[in-house]
């Protein structure tokens, strides 16, 4: 698919970045006009990926580790947002993917991140490996008729 527009940002996960992830999506995801229900999904998915890189990625590390956001304008009106980081991975993709599945039990955690990311984006992908890090990969398809009128 083209891409129209593109920004790509690393911040350090630390939970008052979240906060400056989602301020950073709406604001780039505006140009394709979304409705307010719309960019208020797109936050929240946002806002899941980010929570998951700061929880669990990074967990029993002395130092903040960083998250890349890269934020794309496809044609026909697609959203796309990668955010990635270089934590812990994820032994079970499939398993961690699974509603109601927790790493960390113990902290009262829903284990619905994935869940929330799925049920607002029209695709998510979860790609990881042990001790390499996690990228979420999402795509949303922004129905405003103004989409496209840019390009």
């Amino acid at each position: 698919m083209k891409i129209l527009s593109e920004v790509k940002l690393t911040f350090s996960a630390e939970s008052r970045n979240e906060s400056f992830a989602r301020s950073v999506v709406s604001a780039f995801a505006a140009r394709l006009d979304p409705s307010v229900s719309e960019i208020g999904e797109i936050k929240t998915a946002v806002s899941e990926a980010v929570t998951n890189c700061i929880v669990h990625a990074y967990r029993g590390n002395k130092e903040k580790g960083r998250i890349e956001l890269v934020l794309r304008e496809q044609e026909n009106g697609v959203l796309y947002i990668k955010i990635k980081d270089r934590g812990c991975g994820i032994a079970d993709v499939k398993k961690a993917m699974e509603p109601l599945y927790t790493s960390c039990p113990e902290e009262e955690r829903a284990g619905l991140g994935f869940a929330v990311m799925e049920s607002f984006m029209d695709k998510v992908t979860v790609k990881s490996a042990p001790q390499k890090g996690t990228a979420v990969i999402m795509t949303r398809k922004i129905l405003s008729d103004n989409s496209a009128a840019d390009t």
